[in-house]
């Protein structure tokens, strides 16, 4: 197998909290200046990394010499469950969480839900239909403000040991994932061991043999340069998992309210921008993946879903307004 070099981390997390605590302590403050903090997983060159400074660039731009916003990546300040703690503890504005919402509040398990997601265009008529009347408001009730709907992707498998055409391909293969609850029975649901772990550990595990694999959007799996140490991509597409700009209520209502509607609008008008370099880094990514030594295959969705209806049924019963939830999203 192919092994790429150890990530170590660096001065680069120490120095990020060293400005981030000076930001959420007031930096700023005398020049009248609102410094914004906004912090995500995605290494550099991922659609997170890339969707994020395009929003510093326009919030920046427009509320120059009255705001500034500050993007932390690559989980430089911890994984997304610490920076949701951050954002409840007021420490940090905004982040890009995704999966892990399912474990914030369970309706978002919806997300997690196999082959739900059709296209883009799907999505768009979801958020409209289920995201800010039914979620967003659940978030809320937890402390979590949602402020727009962005991007993570549709996800992949890729593992060393074999190409997965369906189901009985993941048979004991030890596979990461993000932490959900609903991911996790997904993949045990699929005959796989899946194990939650902080996307910054992937590739350490993948590299030591700790994971044989790992699912997600192709993005990820390039900006962290996960091909080097796997060798099989199967195109399965189980999921697709947005993300969404969160901040902690708290904090977020003390910024001056021309501040906040300012920067909503920029971050709501940003997704147009998310779904076109999405759909346009997919079609290269996998170009260029296609160069390397892994060996790509299309797996069989039907086979997938076929496995997992068990899963949606667990959901709309165990969910408040589950079933209503699943319909709703499905139309």
């Amino acid at each position: 197998m192919r092994r790429g070099l150890l990530v170590r981390p660096t001065l680069a997390a120490a120095l990020a909290t060293a400005a981030l605590n000076s930001i959420g302590c007031g930096g700023g403050a005398e020049s009248g200046l609102v410094e914004l903090s906004l912090g995500h997983v995605g290494s550099p060159g991922s659609l997170y990394d890339v969707t994020a400074n395009e929003f510093a660039r326009r919030v920046n731009e427009r509320l120059a010499g009255r705001a500034e916003l500050h993007v932390y990546g690559a989980s430089q300040l911890g994984g997304d469950d610490a920076m949701l703690q951050r954002l409840r503890l007021g420490t940090l504005d905004m982040s890009l969480p995704s999966t892990i919402m399912s474990s914030m509040v369970d309706a978002f398990g919806l997300f997690e839900m196999p082959y739900l997601v059709r296209d883009r265009e799907h999505m768009k008529r979801i958020e409209e239909a289920v995201v800010w009347p039914d979620l967003a408001p659940r978030a809320e009730e937890t402390g979590y403000r949602i402020l727009a709907v962005w991007e993570n992707g549709f996800r992949h498998i890729t593992n060393s040991r074999r190409p997965i055409h369906g189901p009985e391909d993941l048979s004991g293969i030890k596979l990461r994932t993000p932490r959900g609850v609903w991911r996790v029975k997904l993949f045990q649901a699929l005959g796989a061991n899946p194990t939650p772990m902080p996307f910054s550990e992937v590739f350490v595990a993948l590299q030591t043999g700790v994971m044989d694999g790992q699912e997600n959007p192709l993005t990820q799996v390039t900006s962290a340069k996960l091909h080097e140490v796997q060798d099989y991509l199967s195109l399965t597409g189980h999921v697709y998992s947005p993300a969404f700009v969160t901040t902690g209520a708290g904090r977020w209502e003390r910024h001056p309210p021309e501040i906040r509607a300012e920067v909503e609008a920029i971050a709501r008008e940003m997704q147009a921008f998310v779904y076109e370099t999405a759909a346009r880094m997919d079609e290269e990514l996998l170009a260029q993946l296609e160069a390397t030594e892994m060996a790509i295959n299309e797996a069989d969705p039907a086979r997938f879903e076929a496995a997992s209806e068990p899963i949606y049924e667990e959901f709309a019963t165990a969910v408040e307004g589950g079933r209503t939830l699943i319909e709703k999203a499905r139309r």
